[in-house]
Parts: C-alpha cells; sequence; structure tokens
C-alpha cells in the first residue's frame, strides 16, 4: 500500500484534457517516484473543487461531497499505511477539501505544493472557498511555492511550525533527454503558439499576439496554433486577416508538440494571468527563444529578461519577434542559453531532490 497520499484538486493527473495543472501534477507523482529509496504514492482522490462562477451553492454542494469522501477516505484500509500527504495546488477556486481534516485525524505531515493566499477573496462570491483555503495554507507543515508571484503573501502568514521553500515549475524529464539544437538548418521565420483556446485570459493573449503581427516587418513569417477549446471559433477569427501565414494545429498529444517545436524558431505567448506557463519551459527545452511579456510567474520560468516586454504594447512584441526571426546568430545564442536555463534548473532531477529532502524531514520530525 502506499506511503504518500497525494492529491490535486484542480485537477487530477487522470483528467483528459491536458494542461498546465495536469502536466505538473504527473511530474510531481514522477519526481516522488524517482526520490532515493522511493516511498510509494497513491492518488487517492479525483474529486475536482474546481468552482469558477462564485456560485456559493456550488460550493457548499463541493464541501459535502469532499466530506463524504474523506470519512471514506479515513474508514479505508490504504489510509493506515499513508505516512503523508501530499496536495498540488491550493487555492480559493479550488481548495484543499480532503488533506486538512484527513492529516490531521490521522496525525501525519501535510504538504502543500503550489498554494497560493488570497485575502481579498474573503470577501464576495468566493468567500467560503478562499476560507478554506487558507486555512488549509495555515495548518500544513510545508508550503512549497513555486513562483516569486505567491511567496509574499505565503511569507506573511508563516508561522513558527511551517516551512516555507521553494519548489521551481519543472519538466519531468532528464537533461540527456533534450533535443541537441541544429543549428545548420535554413534560415526561417516560423513562429509557434501551444494554449487552449479557452475565454478568459487566454483568449486575451491570442488578441494581444494578433495585434502583435500586425506590426512585423519580418517578410515571410509563418505561425502555427496549437490548442483547442471552447472558444476556438473566437480565436479562428482573429486570425483570419493572415490567411494561410497561420495553421491551426488543433490539440496535439507528446510527441507530434515536441515536433512542431523542433520545426519552429520562436515561441511567442503573451502570457496573460498565467501561472507561469509550463508551455513556455516546454519550448525553451527544445531550444527556442521566446517572446513573451513581463509578467508575475512568467518571469520566473524565462531564461532572460530580454525576452519579457511591457505588456499592452503589440509594437514592442512584434519588434522582438523580429530581431529573433530576421537574425539566425541571435535566435541561435537565444534558443541556446534558453535550453541551458532549464536544463539547470526545472527539470526532473532538481525538483527530486527538493522533494526528496522536504519529505525526510518531514519523516524525522513526526518519528
Amino acid at each position: 500500500m502506499a506511503e504518500i497520499a497525494f492529491y490535486a484538486p484542480l485537477k487530477s493527473p487522470g483528467h483528459p484534457i491536458p494542461s498546465g495543472d495536469r502536466a505538473m501534477a504527473r511530474g510531481i507523482l514522477e519526481a516522488l517516484a524517482n526520490v532515493p529509496q522511493p516511498l510509494t504514492t497513491e492518488v487517492v482522490s479525483t474529486l475536482r473543487t474546481y468552482e469558477g462562477s462564485g456560485d456559493a451553492s456550488a460550493q457548499k454542494s463541493l464541501e459535502a461531497e469532499a466530506d463524504t469522501i474523506g470519512k471514506d477516505l479515513l474508514n479505508s484500509d490504504a489510509s493506515r499505511q499513508w505516512r503523508i500527504w501530499l496536495t498540488y495546488h491550493n487555492y480559493y477556486k479550488a481548495p484543499d477539501l480532503l488533506g486538512p481534516v484527513i492529516s490531521r485525524e490521522l496525525n501525519i505531515p501535510y504538504m502543500l505544493v503550489e498554494p497560493s493566499r488570497s485575502v481579498k477573496r474573503l470577501q464576495g462570491p468566493w468567500a467560503r472557498f478562499a476560507t478554506l483555503s487558507e486555512q488549509a495554507c495555515s495548518v500544513a507543515d510545508v508550503l512549497m511555492y513555486m513562483t516569486d508571484r505567491d511567496r509574499p503573501a505565503l511569507l506573511e502568514a508563516l508561522h513558527n511550525n511551517q516551512r516555507l521553500v521553494q519548489l521551481k515549475p519543472f519538466l519531468a524529464v532528464a537533461a540527456n533527454s533534450l533535443p541537441v539544437i541544429n543549428q545548420q538548418r535554413e534560415h526561417t521565420q516560423r513562429l509557434i503558439s501551444v494554449a487552449m483556446h479557452r475565454h478568459g485570459a487566454k483568449l486575451d493573449s491570442y488578441r494581444a499576439v494578433a495585434k502583435a503581427l500586425e506590426f512585423l516587418t519580418t517578410p515571410d513569417w509563418s505561425y502555427a496554433i496549437v490548442g483547442d477549446g471552447p472558444a476556438n471559433n473566437e480565436v479562428r477569427a482573429l486570425f483570419e486577416p493572415f490567411g494561410d501565414r497561420v495553421t491551426f494545429y488543433g490539440r496535439l498529444e507528446h510527441a507530434e508538440l515536441d515536433k512542431t517545436y523542433r520545426n519552429s524558431d520562436v515561441f511567442i505567448w503573451p502570457g496573460i494571468d498565467e501561472a507561469f506557463g509550463m508551455v513556455y519551459l516546454e519550448a525553451q527545452a527544445q531550444g527556442l527563444p521566446v517572446v513573451a511579456e513581463d509578467r508575475p510567474g512568467v518571469r520566473d520560468v524565462i531564461a532572460s529578461s530580454e525576452s519579457l516586454l511591457p505588456g499592452n504594447n503589440p509594437k514592442a512584441f512584434a519588434q522582438a519577434i523580429d530581431k529573433l526571426l530576421l537574425s539566425p546568430q541571435h535566435r541561435h545564442k537565444t534558443g541556446r542559453r534558453a535550453q541551458q536555463y532549464v536544463k539547470d534548473h526545472h527539470l526532473l532531477a532538481s525538483a527530486t531532490t527538493k522533494l526528496a529532502t522536504e519529505i525526510t524531514r518531514l519523516l524525522e520530525s513526526a518519528s
């Protein structure tokens, strides 16, 4: 039986729709499986507590469902073997409704990876869920934040019995699996973005890209858009003025996505309201330079500050793209630096070491 109870309230590792959250949840499981003398890990629930509308009755129903599930878990034979409860991603729209109660009842350490606090949400339509999210943060033994965006609020409320440590966002791959960058290939001007077609922030980022493309001076550029979703029609409409320069690939599986990255030259994505953006790590790992907006979270996963542009400035965004497309030497240098940055800071080995260190400390203190 498993010794680490793993739970992801926003999106379970087995969720059918790909996203950065799902990828990160899977990555944590992979890292846990690779720690020295590993403890076995089990995904103990697939309950999704995400409530995106601010509907108090829906939140109340989820809380009741979690209460039932929690009681069943506590009464299960498996729970007798759990030595640590680890939850990935607790925040006001998807609080951990299981871990705090179960870890207390079992008297085992409780870890949160990528928690966030939002005091302003304690008022308004998510008040109850925000309160529960804050309570989870308050009782966790270890808070592992991923970007500097979340650190200040966590640090401000930290008490003496908690540890606050950083676990940088990472790709669940080894350094030797990354491709050798081909510097001899023909000079092309191929842009790429990888993002779901969702209303809200994703659609806003696509709008920003469409505005920037109007200012490009590079001749013969092309643009690959990888992704799908409920805002598909709106996204396609944004790029109709550019005709066959823009190609829609829909949703791609891992191998095809890596191939599409390798056939591209520059990854472009503003990153409006991104927590950090796994796609930036994926693109840089393939040796692609990135053009993004300088935003909290996003800047934590980008190799060079030169790749970060002011928000809401499509002309500056376009100029940064032109600089990379028109200078193969500069593009290759930036891409090499980007890949090395990912190797040094954002791969499986470093994440495994950090998780193993914190788990060891918790088990030693609990014994």
